[in-house]
């Protein structure tokens, strides 16, 4: 058996005795649905500034960011993100980061179902299928990682390491970058975007603790410089998937890859499953295997994606 009843009791337990802990939870929700408007909105600027420029494919270079500046559809999505960052950051400061992530998948179905409506393009029986397997893959993924493993203090050793793979993270994001610009779709940038913001979502649970603690160093700086770096790089290559892909894609590829990496930060660097099960460890490649193959079914059958 999977789940052992004593892990449900634990559970309940824990809200039992932290019950703000539930705080979050709407937060999260509030956070996802601004995510999936703010992703429309953005979608919509960046098509309007590739259609002028036809120079997208290679990637957005300064003079198109700057020409999104001037588009108030995309500073009007910036502006829905920036909120839901502001509501994501908030529900982690209630809620443990394993049961507030995974809320994000909200976002795909409420960006498939509002792209849909918006370009006026009806979602293929394999798109349906596709996104059914993101979201589902993604919940039953977080649901036996919340019951397998916990949170557990940081050191700053595990700090440091988290911050080393960063660094590799987006080295290797960079250089595949540069070496295929020209080729580059969607789903390279959606999967570099999700691998970095994986982390960003661990570091930014790591620097309200550690305030929250008031133990500010030296370490903590260099967390808010890597939460910053992979932020800017993440949302550059965001900016691309939306000028290759369907806002829903792009959504569909963020709420599984970014999750799956944080949560695999926390099992493999930080240790938060270690008393887990072989079945809690099937689980985990069964459930992301689910949700990885949505992706990928979605950027091959989205009636929008570029062939």
């Amino acid at each position: 058996m999977l789940l052992a009843d004593n892990d449900l009791t634990d559970l309940t337990e824990q809200f039992t005795r932290d019950p703000s802990q539930l705080i979050g939870i709407p937060l999260a929700l509030a956070g996802a649905v601004l995510l999936s408007f703010g992703a429309q909105y953005q979608h919509r600027g960046v098509a309007k500034v590739e259609a002028r420029s036809q120079n997208a494919v290679t990637g957005l270079n300064g003079s198109q960011l700057l020409s999104l500046l001037k588009r108030p559809s995309w500073v009007a999505g910036t502006l829905m993100l920036g909120l839901a960052i502001v509501l994501q950051l908030s529900a982690l400061s209630f809620s443990p980061l394993i049961l507030v992530q995974p809320l994000g998948a909200v976002a795909l179905v409420v960006t498939a179902v509002l792209n849909s409506r918006v370009a006026r393009v009806t979602l293929n029986r394999a798109s349906k299928i596709a996104i059914g397997a993101c979201a589902g893959g993604v919940a039953l993924f977080v649901v036996i990682a919340w019951l397998a493993g916990g949170e557990k203090q940081i050191s700053d050793r595990q700090l440091l390491t988290v911050l080393v793979i960063l660094a590799v993270v987006l080295v290797l994001a960079i250089t595949g970058f540069v070496m295929m610009r020209d080729r580059s779709k969607a789903v390279f940038y959606i999967i570099a975007a999700g691998s970095i913001y994986g982390f960003v979502a661990t570091l930014a649970k790591v620097i309200i603790n550690r305030f929250q603690h008031g133990n500010v160093d030296g370490l903590t700086v260099l967390c808010l410089v890597g939460l910053l770096a992979a932020t800017g790089i993440g949302a550059y290559f965001v900016q691309n998937a939306y000028s290759s892909g369907p806002p829903d894609l792009v959504i569909a590829g963020l709420t599984v890859i970014d999750p799956m990496v944080a949560v695999a930060i926390g099992i493999i660097v930080l240790g938060e499953a270690q008393g887990a099960s072989g079945w809690a460890y099937l689980g985990f490649v069964v459930a992301g295997a689910i949700a990885v193959w949505g992706v990928f079914q979605l950027a091959r059958h989205h009636p929008q994606v570029r062939n």
